[in-house]
């Protein structure tokens, strides 16, 4: 029996990712904040700047998987 192939769909799409780069060049450069409004403190996280890029993407309605769900136990 033949091993499955693993189907090659993008999960996000180019102008999602796009935006997390973004958002990672701000990291870089030190100007992404985090809160509303910008009037939060300076992201130092590697993983808060991408989950802030995604974020992003979602409010422009840029193609980004469902946030997962907890499972009930």
């Amino acid at each position: 029996m033949p091993a499955k192939k693993k189907s090659s769909r993008r999960r996000y799409s180019k102008a999602a990712s796009n935006t997390v780069s973004s958002a990672m060049r701000r990291k870089k450069s030190g100007t992404l904040r985090s809160g509303k409004g910008g009037k939060g403190g300076k992201v130092k996280s590697r993983k808060q700047a991408i989950a802030i890029g995604i974020s992003e993407a979602r409010q422009k309605g840029q193609k980004v998987p469902a946030k997962r769900s907890k499972k009930a136990a």
